[in-house]
């Protein structure tokens, strides 16, 4: 896989994350609970801490960004995955940890077909 092949998989993965993140954003289950606000929050910054280097077309820059933030994306779809049934059982919540650690397992994949080990 070319840095240019990585980068075009890469956003197409961050837009199910931005999905989830919006989702999570406006699900009234969760907004008084900070850790659990975490983790729209987190898929925000990753997603547009890349977003700069995407638009200049550095590919370099975007996969080192988001290698950097991959142990962050990793540590909050496993927080999402261990506690969303504390605030709801719904289908909505259950495809959305499905996607968010497809998110994740996809991102890695991406890193490791680069050689470059997941953050």
């Amino acid at each position: 896989m070319t840095p240019e092949d990585a980068v075009q998989r890469c956003n197409t993965i961050l837009a199910h994350a931005w999905m989830v993140r919006t989702f999570l954003k406006h699900a009234d289950e969760v907004q008084d609970n900070e850790d659990m606000l975490d983790v729209p929050r987190t898929l925000y910054d990753s997603i547009r801490a890349v977003e700069p280097a995407y638009q200049r077309g550095d590919h370099a820059d975007y996969l080192r960004r988001l290698k950097g933030k991959l142990p962050k994306l990793r540590r909050a779809a496993e927080h999402f995955a261990a506690h969303f049934r504390d605030f709801s059982p719904h289908t909505n919540f259950e495809m959305a940890d499905l996607s968010l650690r497809g998110v994740v397992r996809e991102l890695e994949e991406v890193f490791s077909a680069l050689a470059l080990p997941p953050g």
